[in-house]
């Protein structure tokens, strides 16, 4: 039996990757990725998730994440990519990633990913130069990093 950090993983990357409208077709979809479960277990990974649904052109309803990590206005936009610059690295122990930056920018940084509400991440304790990020388990380390190139794209080529 398969975790249901995995699950919900791969939940995720199904909702992103394709217009899912119904829950027969998700489940489907994640018994070709190896789960197998009922309706009512994806029922409640949905709801985690915050996962939810709105009309497309064509297809009527399809399922989609939950947008609190959409950034609203081009402003915040620049201001957000503009702190990337003051990214240095990011490393991993388990479920610990650490995330240094400039002096200066780690609160900044560590505001804008709790903003984000990323799943992945339990929660950020951010220093003068450092954040330390909290995965949830089972997270592997190339979802959070396209997790936080999802919210500051500018990191894209650097992690």
């Amino acid at each position: 039996m398969k975790l249901k950090t995995e699950r919900l993983a791969i939940i995720r990357k199904i909702i992103l990757n394709g217009n899912v409208q119904s829950q027969d077709e998700l489940l489907a979809k994640l018994k070709q990725n190896g789960f197998n479960l009922t309706q009512a277990t994806l029922s409640r990974d949905l709801k985690t998730l915050q996962v939810g649904k709105i009309p497309h052109p064509v297809k009527g309803y399809v399922y989609v994440m939950h947008e609190t990590n959409k950034v609203e206005n081009k402003d915040d936009k620049t201001r957000i990519n503009s702190l990337a610059e003051s990214f240095k690295d990011l490393q991993f122990s388990g479920n610990l990633a650490v995330i240094r930056t400039l002096p200066g920018y780690a609160s900044s940084i560590a505001t804008v990913i709790d903003k984000a509400v990323i799943w992945e991440i339990i929660g950020t304790i951010a220093g003068d130069d450092t954040i330390l990020i909290i995965l949830r388990d089972g997270i592997a380390k190339i979802d959070l990093i396209n997790a936080l190139i999802n919210i500051m794209p500018n990191l894209k080529g650097k992690i």
